[in-house]
């Protein structure tokens, strides 16, 4: 039997045809939604930021504290310079360095429901085990 190449799209999984490319591309927009969320921690630090209101530093640091600054740090410029989340800082003494996520930020909060729903439904199925019926 020879191969047969799929010729026919998933409207659902392919809705436009800027995701009908035949290898990772940059600007393909699943692999624009995974860069925003790629990293150890970048979920959780989304997660907190998208609770609400503006954050600081020390208590995003308190939120998740095996997290250490350095990572804190890192994560957090990596979603300021993608525009995802917007740093203030005010004047006087003491300065005051907050966080917030952005309207393009919130874009990310229905992916990170699914991601969790799906890690949810990985999870909770057995699979079975070789020789076993």
């Amino acid at each position: 039997m020879a191969h047969q190449a799929v010729s026919a799209w998933d409207d659902e999984l392919v809705p436009t045809a800027d995701g009908r490319t035949r290898a990772p591309s940059p600007d393909c927009p699943v692999e624009v939604a995974l860069a925003a969320v790629s990293g150890r921690w970048t979920t959780l630090v989304l997660r907190n930021l998208l609770s609400g209101d503006s954050h600081s530093f020390s208590g995003l640091a308190a939120s998740l504290p095996t997290l250490s600054d350095k990572v804190l740090t890192d994560r957090l410029r990596q979603l300021v310079s993608a525009g995802l989340v917007e740093r203030t800082t005010t004047k006087g003494v003491p300065r005051r360095t907050t966080y917030r996520v952005t309207a393009r930020g919130e874009e990310l909060r229905p992916l990170l429901i699914e991601l969790y729903r799906t890690g949810l439904a990985l999870g909770s199925h057995d699979e079975a085990r070789p020789g076993e019926t």
